[in-house]
């Protein structure tokens, strides 16, 4: 009992004290309200003030990024695309924001003297004149035929006249075949005469011409050798269709697409230096046509030659934009040296062709033009 009313009393006591030392409820919210008041009014002022800086720093950065009344947009990432809405946004384009822009011009010696590339642009026309199907060069009668070269060079020279115009006669030396032949290659080489009578042709107009080998189910090994004869003029240049090459396959030509590796695209460099030295030459242009990923094999092990210039030639057909595509995947992709873009005469293959403008607007720019 005494225990019980000595903890009483401590109780009471320590209440007491707990009263005197803390304000009643009333009171303590009372003193809270000026506070609260003060606070909310100061934090708004807070919050004025960094509108208002934030604001003049915009206005700032705004008049720092104009130029005589224009917005200067070049800090600005360009959002480049691929396909048929790409637009002037497609990443073949320069300045579209391609991390492959950087890659090009590739990084290769200074060019030897005589060399067409890069100080001028190669126009070609292409074909053969036993076939008006075959492209342009016997589609038309030759004095027409030459005269639109002639014409054509000229307006490409108008557009850019730091790379002036090269006319070429690009001839189809050797056809593949759907039948084996009597070589059972599936190829035909044509005859000495014909090819005479076309490079006549490009003397006529100090054009150049190139001799297209599409070898079939044979090889550059078997087959550049016969052509040598015509390589080893300094106005003479090769062309390899890796379309038309089945040695990998062993199918029939035309029935699948073909392929060359870096290998043989090495051994046909190797070939011409070769030739560039035997003969004194100026350097030789290799133009490899290409419009699909395995049209070229292992393209990062191609081995330069100052005596030998590389053109990787876009070869596909279609809309502008797939076009563009087929550029970017095959060519501007895998660099190797210098770069070549196919137009095509009819509707039914370019539909519808691709301008010239649109063309120099690639990166990199196409130094060899084939018509077809």
């Amino acid at each position: 009992m005494r225990t019980r009313q000595l903890f009483a009393l401590v109780l009471g006591a320590a209440v007491a004290v707990g009263t005197m030392l803390s304000p009643s409820g009333s009171s303590a919210q009372s003193a809270s309200k000026p506070a609260a008041a003060a606070a909310k009014a100061n934090a708004a002022t807070s919050a004025r003030a960094k509108a208002k800086a934030k604001t003049k720093a915009k206005t700032k950065a705004r008049q720092a990024s104009t130029v005589g009344g224009a917005t200067d947009s070049t800090k600005r990432k360009v959002q480049g695309a691929l396909g048929p809405q790409s637009g002037d946004r497609h990443l073949a384009f320069k300045g579209t924001g391609s991390d492959l822009d950087s890659l090009w011009p590739v990084k290769t010696p200074p060019p030897l003297p005589g060399s067409i590339l890069p100080a001028k642009r190669v126009l070609a026309y292409y074909g053969n004149p036993l076939s008006k199907r075959m492209g342009i060069l016997g589609e038309f009668e030759t004095s027409d035929m030459l005269a639109k070269l002639e014409r054509d060079a000229a307006e490409w020279t108008r557009l850019d006249p730091a790379h002036p115009a090269q006319p070429a006669l690009h001839l189809i030396a050797m056809v593949a075949n759907p039948d084996p032949g009597p070589s059972g290659k599936y190829r035909t080489r044509m005859d000495s005469a014909l090819i005479e009578k076309v490079y006549g042709w490009a003397k006529s107009k100090n054009a150049l011409l190139f001799v297209d080998l599409q070898v079939g189910q044979s090889t550059l090994e078997q087959e550049l050798p016969w052509i040598e004869k015509f390589l080893m003029r300094p106005d003479v240049h090769l062309g390899i269709d890796p379309e038309f090459s089945m040695k990998a396959s062993g199918a029939v030509p035309g029935r699948r697409i073909g392929t060359y590796d870096a290998a043989d695209i090495n051994y046909a460099i190797r070939f011409l230096a070769n030739v560039v030295d035997k003969y004194k030459l100026p350097p030789k242009m290799l133009v490899v046509h290409r419009f699909t990923p395995k049209g070229v094999t292992n393209a990062r092990n191609i081995k330069l030659d100052p005596k030998v210039q590389v053109v990787m030639h876009m070869d596909g057909f279609g809309a502008p934009a797939l076009k563009r595509d087929t550029y970017y995947r095959d060519i501007k992709r895998e660099p190797v040296q210098f770069t070549g873009w196919k137009q095509f005469t009819k509707a039914k293959n370019d539909k519808p062709a691709t301008t010239r403008e649109a063309i120099l607007r690639l990166w990199p720019a196409p130094l060899y033009i084939q018509v077809q």
